[in-house]
């Protein structure tokens, strides 16, 4: 039996859902996407066995990364003990291939006491991602954080200088050197430094429930850890610090060390930066 959701409450974000007068866990999610739901007050939760956050309002939020099989096992257990378990089918998708040449090759393949820069401030921004507080600063939707062209989409095989690197972790907004960018959501700055050596000028924003987004390559920091920010609230100015052959900014979308899809998020979905 699957857990009913309260039907004006649920946002699926790159999922095929129920109809709302039926609304439960939607039955199927794409690779990368979101959801948003809620459950009665007071239950708790567990996604694939991992305890995640229900708010005093019966917030609840998953999402799944690039290369999730499926399927999502969702464990709501109301206040009075009872427990409905879902299982969610993670639907694949193609993913394209991007070749990105003219890259500084230090960058590409860095000598061993860069990479072990690179190794300590990554993991610097994964505790930053680690974050869990009840705020909801993505309860009213995401705005795109610059116009411009996508220059590269979330989950593209990137090939720099000829050598295969990781997925890309979200998307390239191309725009001009010193655009301001904009929050997408509500959120506290939680990671705020100008010179990271892949990166660049950096920031990360927590919009709570450990979702949190991601901006980096900036050519001006505007913000500090601890700061409050709202939807639409300037945080830096666009560039091509770190790795960058050009202008642009990169927009990631996490919960906790689950990278997702920008463009599967609610106020963006269907949507263009233009």
């Amino acid at each position: 039996m699957t857990w009913r959701l309260r039907a004006s409450a649920l946002l699926a974000l790159g999922v095929a859902a129920l109809p709302l007068a039926a609304a439960t866990l939607p039955q199927s999610l794409s690779q990368g996407g979101l959801v948003t739901a809620t459950v009665p007050a007071g239950s708790s939760a567990t996604v694939n066995g991992k305890n995640v956050r229900v708010g005093d309002n019966g917030m609840l939020v998953f999402g799944v990364g690039r290369d999730e099989k499926g399927p999502v096992v969702v464990v709501v257990t109301s206040p009075d003990g009872h427990r409905d378990t879902s299982r969610v089918t993670v639907t694949p998708r193609a993913w394209p291939v991007e070749r990105v040449n003219g890259v500084p090759p230090k960058t590409v393949n860095p000598p061993p006491d860069i990479a072990a820069r690179i190794q300590r401030e990554q993991a610097e921004m994964a505790a930053a991602r680690k974050r869990d507080d009840d705020r909801e600063g993505f309860a009213h939707g995401f705005i795109w954080p610059v116009t411009g062209r996508i220059s590269g989409r979330f989950g593209s095989q990137r090939i720099f200088n000829g050598t295969p690197k990781s997925p890309h972790p979200g998307m390239d907004i191309a725009v001009p050197q010193g655009t301001p960018v904009k929050a997408p959501a509500d959120g506290i700055i939680t990671f705020a430094k100008p010179d990271l050596y892949l990166t660049g000028g950096t920031v990360l924003i927590d919009h709570g429930f450990g979702l949190s987004s991601s901006f980096l390559h900036l050519s001006r920091l505007d913000v500090k850890v601890g700061q409050t920010v709202h939807q639409g609230e300037v945080i830096g100015a666009a560039g091509m610090t770190g790795r960058a052959t050009g202008p642009h900014v990169h927009w990631g979308i996490n919960w906790f060390e689950v990278r997702l899809d920008p463009m599967l998020l609610p106020g963006i979905e269907g949507t263009s930066p233009h």
